[in-house]
This record gives C-alpha cells, structure tokens and sequence, in this order.
C-alpha cells in the first residue's frame, strides 16, 4: 500500500472551545454529514432520547459536559477524517492540552451570543505556540445574536489572528435563514423540521442575481447582496497557505443544532485541512513519509468497556505504518512489546484494525506498562516534546467509606491515577492518602467513577496545603 498516498488522505482534528460552545453538538452533526451516524443525539433535550456520541461516559450523560476527550474516525469524500471532541471546562483543561499536541489542526467553536471567552482564549494561546492551523465555527446563529461584522473584528482583536469569512449568515436571531457559502459561491436551503437526519429537501443557488433568491429569502435578498459586496472588498482572497501557516483563520457561521452551515465546513474542510505533519522530538525532527514507526502516547482512559476493566493507551502515529503483532520498542522501559488486538474508534465503539498510518489515532490494550508521553518506535531511541503536564493545585485526604471493599478503592485508585488527571500523594507524618487536581470538579468525576465503575465508595477531608 502507497505509504504517501495514506497520508495525505488523513485529517486530524481536535473541536475545542469554552463550555457550552456547542462542541459536542457540532461533531455529532459532522458525523452525521460524514456518514458515521445515521441520527443524530443531543446532549440535552427531553424529546431527542438518543444521546451524543461523543458523551459516552455516565457522568458525561448525567451532567450534559463532557468529562474526557473521546476519538471518533470516519471516511468521507475519499478522506479518512479523525475527530477529537475535547471537554470546554477548565477543570478537565489538562486533558484537552495534551489533545492539542496529538492534533494537525483544530475547530474552535464560538457562541454567536457571547462572543470570545476566557477558555476560548487560553485555547487559542495554545494553538498559536504549536503554529497549529485553526478555523472558527460560529454556532447558535439561530439565537438573537451579535452583529457578524461586530463579532469579525472581535476575533480579531481577542484572538490576535487575521479573520477572514468563507460563509456567511442570512439575517440572524428567529428570522435566521441560512448561509451563503462565500468559498462555493453557493447558497443551501433546509426546511424540514426534522433535526436529527440528513435533509433531503435542500435548494440550491449558486447565483445571487437570480430572482430565485427574493423567493426564498423575501426581504434579506438585498442585504445578502449589499453584504457580498462588501466582504469582497473589504477582506483579501482567501489563501490556503496563510491558514496552514497559522497566520489566517477561516469564519464559518451557521447552527449546528439546526444543520445550518455544517454541510459547507466540513466540505471547505476537506479541501484545505493540512494532512499530517512533522513533528518534534528530542533527537530530531520526525517526518511522517519515514518508512519506520514512531508514535506517542497522549492519553489514557481507564474503564473504557465496564465490562472488561480494560484501560486502553491512545497512541498517536507519527510516522511509518502500524502493524498488527509487529514488535515495537517501548523506549522509557527499554523492551520490545507487541499487540495482537490495536483499535481504531468511534466513541466508545471499537474495532480491531490490521495497520494504521500517520495521524490515526490507535487503542492499545494497557496492563499498566504505559505513562502518558511514552513513545513507541522501530529500535530508536528518543521521545516526543511538548506533551504537557500541570501540576496539582487542590487537595484532598481520599478515605474508605466502606471497610470491605479497600481492595476495589486501592485498584480504582491506582488507575484512574495513571489517566493524568490527578495525582497521588502519601504523608509521610500519618502515611494517608492525599489527592491532589488542578480542578475541584475533578474531586466529583473521581468519587463518581470509583463507585460506579469499581463498586468503591470514598469520603473526601480537607487539608490545608497551598501550592508554594
């Protein structure tokens, strides 16, 4: 198989922005348009039972947020497209840090309403210190909004990044009724009711003289045109190097609980998306066209299939091809490790894969070999930079609240440990355990885990230490 050819069909992509962005609900609409899923779910709403993909986790289910990165892969148009849904809240940052540097580009979500956040700026800091390429989705234009020049110049301003809009939205708030595609030159309609599938009864013109246009969109039909106008002379043309570069970001508008403007990101996506890249490492640089694998671990997740206990390392591929059974150099412990069953995934759906090429995303079986930043290669010694580590800055005394089962707490402990997300401490004074987070709601998400997924039950007490 054509190694360069691989590659180059490859597009990896972490959807990233401040909580209640709409992240989630924008990759399950892109699945959706992509053909990985048939209906759409939600990530709240009484009357849509069917819940997002990407929220597998109980927790995640109850709460409405996502709680850890989850990796979903599907092909599209010829393209194998590998998505990364990131959690928006800054206690669970850390997680979406380390997914940042498993990434070639990113999608920040922004709420038409709020403008920029905080998060969203923190994020954006991130991705300009990796020169990763980023484009803007800016979702819920079917909510009384701000004005989309107004929210341009912001962007612009908050961000530090050139804007420059490849659609844009007719009218916006309850009259809003669709977006003009400025990079087709082509305007998609939808009128069913029906949120949840593809529509099937879609208009389409592509040329905004027509009187067809006056039809549809009634009053808005001259505005649409006077704004036209204007976008071509005021922003320059739009040139895929200085995106790839980090130096522009695309625009994209629409409302992606309505299918508004989902369908024109991912095909503009598509087309200008940077396939895998090169890749630093203590030694060198590391090309992804080497013959020879190399490839890091940026993730662990415990308990994925409650079933099995299993915990599962996210290897992300830098270069040559993965294989099945293969032997393959573990460099921190210094011994050769094969794996009979690798995974590729949709959410919590896994399927055992033969190889895998750069920039996919491979599960790997873990009996506790693997510490997040491990690499893997084909006999070279060197390891991965810039995968980051925060240190703990809340903590806690962690006590057994049920005498019976401290066998099941010291397990859950322990692994739950090895995702990252937290620390495990022992005083030396009284020889109890201490936990320490960079978050509160962290504290939450572990009691949870532990009494759902391990049958433990655990008290938190205070103490008090500050960070020095």
């Amino acid at each position: 198989m054509d190694l360069s050819k691989e590659i180059k069909r490859r597009r990896t992509f972490a959807v990233i922005a401040h909580p209640d962005g709409g992240k989630t609900t924008l990759t399950e609409k892109l699945l959706l348009f992509g053909g990985a899923i048939h209906v759409a779910g939600a990530v709240k709403s009484n009357k849509i039972k069917k819940g997002a993909t990407s929220d597998f986790m109980e927790i995640e289910r109850q709460r409405g947020i996502s709680v850890a990165t989850s990796v979903m892969g599907f092909e599209y148009k010829g393209l194998q497209i590998n998505i990364l849904d990131t959690p928006g809240h800054e206690d669970f940052a850390e997680d979406t840090y380390r997914t940042l540097s498993a990434v070639d580009s990113a999608i920040v979500v922004i709420d038409a309403a709020k403008g920029v956040e905080t998060q969203t700026r923190k994020l954006m800091n991130v991705c300009r210190m990796r020169n990763t390429p980023v484009m803007v989705f800016v979702n819920k234009c079917d909510r009384e909004g701000r004005d989309p020049f107004d929210l341009l110049d912001e962007l612009e301003k908050e961000l530090h990044i050139k804007t420059i809009p490849l659609t844009w939205p007719i009218s916006m708030g309850s009259t809003f009724k669709g977006v003009y595609s400025l990079y087709q030159k082509k305007l998609n309609l939808f009128f069913s009711q029906d949120k949840q599938h593809m529509d099937k009864d879609v208009v389409e013109i592509s040329d905004l003289a027509s009187p067809d246009l006056e039809k549809y969109v009634d009053k808005f039909a001259d505005k649409l045109r006077d704004d036209v106008e204007l976008l071509s002379g005021v922003y320059p043309n739009f040139e895929t190097e200085d995106y790839l570069s980090g130096g522009t970001a695309p625009v994209f508008f629409g409302s992606a609980l309505n299918n508004f403007g989902v369908q024109e990101l991912l095909d503009s996506f598509c087309d200008i998306a940077p396939y895998p890249r090169t890749t630093l490492t203590d030694k060198r640089t590391v090309d992804p066209f080497e013959e020879k694998l190399t490839g890091f671990v940026f993730k662990i997740h415990a308990n994925m299939d409650p079933n099995h206990r299993d915990r599962l390392a996210f290897l992300k591929i830098c270069s040559g091809t993965f294989e099945r059974n293969k032997a393959y150099l573990h460099v921190r412990q210094g011994k050769t490790m094969r794996f009979s069953s690798p995974s590729a995934f949709l959410a919590e759906k896994k399927t055992v894969i033969d190889e895998a090429f750069p920039g996919d995303i491979v599960g790997l079986h873990d009996t506790g070999n693997f510490k997040i930043g491990d690499t893997l290669t084909e006999g070279e010694k060197m390891s991965f930079k810039g995968i980051p580590s925060f240190s703990p800055e809340q903590f806690r005394y962690i006590d057994n609240a049920d005498p019976l089962k401290s066998k099941q707490l010291a397990k859950g402990v322990d692994q739950l440990m090895d995702e990252g997300v937290a620390q495990l401490f022992v005083s030396s004074l009284n020889g109890r355990k201490i936990i320490g987070t960079v978050g509160a709601l962290q504290f939450e998400v572990i009691e949870y885990r532990l009494e759902h997924e391990y049958g433990a039950k655990c008290r938190w007490e205070p103490i008090a230490l500050h960070k020095a």
